[in-house]
């Protein structure tokens, strides 16, 4: 079968990897042009670029899909498929009747829920003990189309969306091959979501950030787990903003943002406390709590705020 691959960041490579290796004709990738990165603003490329070009797969970086270049691209590329993972641009309906067995999107939740931009990162940051990946033929609405097939997996206490995020591009790896192989023997099952079962899934941003330690340790705790590896939850004490990146849940009660222990490092909550176990000064290196203790002079009592 021939593949054109769309996808930009890290997420999507292992699925680029994996249709390579299942042997399929990759003959082209559509990614998101190069951006500034780092302290010298450099042009650096997207990872499913690097990959591609590791391979020696033709790279197309277009800006807009809408004036009908890229349509010319991919009419002469002539795939029978074109797999959608993290591309992070819409496709008009020109590109999505193109292919024979369709436009294929590889999406980081159990549709319909969570559709949207961060799913992983609300998942985790809404609590959810489970969570998987869903292949779907695209349409014209945003994650809307006919489902597929899924696998599912479970959403440990403490994992982080950024650890959920490698669990989960593994599985969507494993996930396309198996889709293509179904659409191709045509055993492929389609399915219509369900609407009102549907959630949304915004973009997220520092307007997030904040934590209110008026609600429950497993509210807190969710946020800090959600926000990692970015864009990472954030607090004060004693006049200084800090980065809390690691909690663990605890049980025992105090008055909100309430410093209760020092060994180890433990704030209560609206009901319960977690207990920080890696934080960073603003302008400072992370560091486990001990360390931040030797460092910064915090007593029973003092809040977190």
């Amino acid at each position: 079968m021939r593949v054109v691959f769309m996808g930009t960041p890290d997420f999507a490579v292992p699925c680029l990897e994996a249709l390579i290796n299942a042997g399929y004709d990759v003959v082209g990738a559509f990614t998101q042009p190069d951006k500034p990165k780092g302290r010298g603003y450099a042009l650096a490329p997207p990872p499913v670029k690097v990959t591609a070009l590791e391979h020696n797969i033709p790279v197309y970086q277009p800006k807009t899909l809408k004036d009908g270049e890229a349509l010319t691209i991919l009419s002469e590329l002539s795939p029978e498929c074109i797999v959608v993972v993290a591309y992070g641009k819409i496709l008009p309906k020109a590109i999505l009747d193109l292919p024979k067995y369709g436009c294929i999107n590889v999406h980081a939740s159990l549709l319909p829920k969570y559709r949207g931009a961060a799913p992983i990162q609300w998942s985790v940051l809404n609590g959810e003990r489970e969570t998987g990946v869903t292949a779907m033929y695209m349409d014209v609405g945003l994650d809307t189309g006919d489902m597929i097939k899924k696998k599912t997996c479970e959403i440990g206490e403490n994992e982080t969306a950024g650890q959920l995020h490698d669990k989960l591009s593994s599985l969507g790896a494993s996930l396309i091959v198996e889709t293509l192989k179904e659409l191709e023997n045509g055993t492929a099952q389609r399915e219509k979501q369900d609407d009102s079962q549907s959630c949304y899934a915004p973009m997220l941003d520092k307007s997030l950030c904040q934590i209110d330690w008026n609600v429950s340790a497993s509210q807190v705790h969710n946020k800090v787990r959600g926000l990692s590896p970015w864009p990472v939850a954030i607090s004060s004490v004693n006049g200084k903003r800090v980065k809390i990146h690691s909690t663990d849940l605890s049980d025992r009660q105090g008055n909100p943002g309430e410093v209760i222990s020092l060994s180890p490092l433990e704030v209560a909550c609206g009901s319960g406390s977690v207990i920080i176990n890696e934080l960073q000064l603003e302008g400072k290196k992370r560091m486990d709590s001990r360390s931040f203790l030797n460092g910064h002079k915090l007593d029973i009592g003092d809040k977190f705020e």
